[in-house]
């Protein structure tokens, strides 16, 4: 799995797509171009954990370019996005100026994994304009899916776009990957992670449990974690502590953990504590946590990534009722 060093958040879209074989997956919904049509340039990146961008796409009628810097647009397979010439968007003319990349995912693995993608849209010098995300879901062991993702409207006074690369890749059991928007898995609990908090070296991220089911769910204690690594396989080391185990002092944290019953469209929430500061030894970096709301419920694998640094020690709050409810059980 790759990470960047920074995401940043520009115009963000994802799509779910299912793959069952070696298939087109599809195109990521942004809409229209606004270039004239074109061919798509053929790139030599290299595969980052099974993905590859394959091509891209800079119309050059797009408002991306302007028609000189159109006409003297050059393409080098060993660039991503070739390396073609564009001028900033007009100020106060947001637009979609219909670049594209397609790209391939093979899983090389003997298990069905989702995949989710970061593609990074940047300008000739590498400078970041816009991340996408695309979720590529059930890619069977052995198989190859296809599929393209746009770059969709920019904002007033971007820069141009003329690369594109893949930011970031992490990947599940299509088993325990969780369930898409809108969609309730069979055992009627969606798990989900935020984005998390930071300050001082102090991190925090929420597990977030909906049941979507029809019926009544207890949740008793804490969440059941199993912490793993690139390769989906447990991570030693690590002191996994029933509250904040001094780490810090946090609101809820270490709270009693008490039996939290869910109606159906009501939720939960549960967080983790830690923090990545380094001293001696060696630093702990766990991408993927296993969640199991109780003890016998069907997993869940999220993708915090816990740079733990040298500290070794993970904080996990209880399970405790959020105010805010679906209101659609199934929705």
């Amino acid at each position: 799995m790759r990470r960047p060093a920074l995401l940043l958040p520009a115009v963000a879209a994802a799509v779910l797509l299912t793959a069952c074989g070696s298939e087109h997956a599809g195109t990521q919904s942004a809409g229209a171009g606004s270039g004239g049509p074109t061919s798509p340039s053929p790139v030599g990146q290299p595969a980052v954990d099974g993905v590859r961008i394959t091509s891209v796409t800079i119309p050059s009628g797009s408002r991306s370019t302007s028609p000189s810097a159109a006409a003297s647009a050059s393409t080098s397979p060993a660039e991503t996005g070739g390396g073609v010439r564009a001028e900033r968007l007009p100020d106060g003319l947001p637009a979609d100026p219909g670049v594209s990349a397609a790209y391939e995912v093979v899983n090389s693995t003997a298990d069905a994994l989702t995949y989710t993608v970061i593609f990074g849209f940047t300008t000739s010098t590498g400078g970041a304009v816009s991340n996408q995300k695309v979720t590529v879901r059930s890619v069977g062991a052995g198989r190859t899916v296809t599929g393209t993702v746009r770059l969709g409207t920019l904002a007033p006074g971007a820069p141009p776009v003329t690369r594109v690369k893949v930011a970031e890749v992490t990947r599940v059991p299509a088993a325990e990957a969780p369930s898409e928007p809108g969609v309730c898995p069979p055992s009627g609990i969606r798990i989900t992670a935020d984005d998390g908090d930071s300050a001082m070296g102090l991190r925090v991220v929420g597990l977030l449990l909906e049941n979507c089911g029809t019926e009544v769910r207890t949740l008793d204690g804490y969440p059941r974690l199993s912490l793993l690594d690139d390769d989906l396989q447990p991570v030693r080391g690590v002191e996994v502590m029933k509250g904040s185990g001094g780490i810090a002092t946090v609101a809820g944290f270490d709270d009693p953990p008490r039996a939290v019953t869910l109606k159906p469209g009501e939720r939960a929430s549960a967080g983790l504590m830690w923090r990545n500061t380094t001293g001696f030894g060696e630093a702990v970096d766990v991408p993927y946590v296993r969640v199991h709301a109780t003890a016998g419920a069907a997993p869940v694998t999220v993708t915090p990534h816990l740079d733990l640094g040298t500290t070794g020690k993970l904080g996990v709050s209880p399970w405790r009722r959020t105010a805010e409810q679906t209101g659609v059980p199934g929705s």
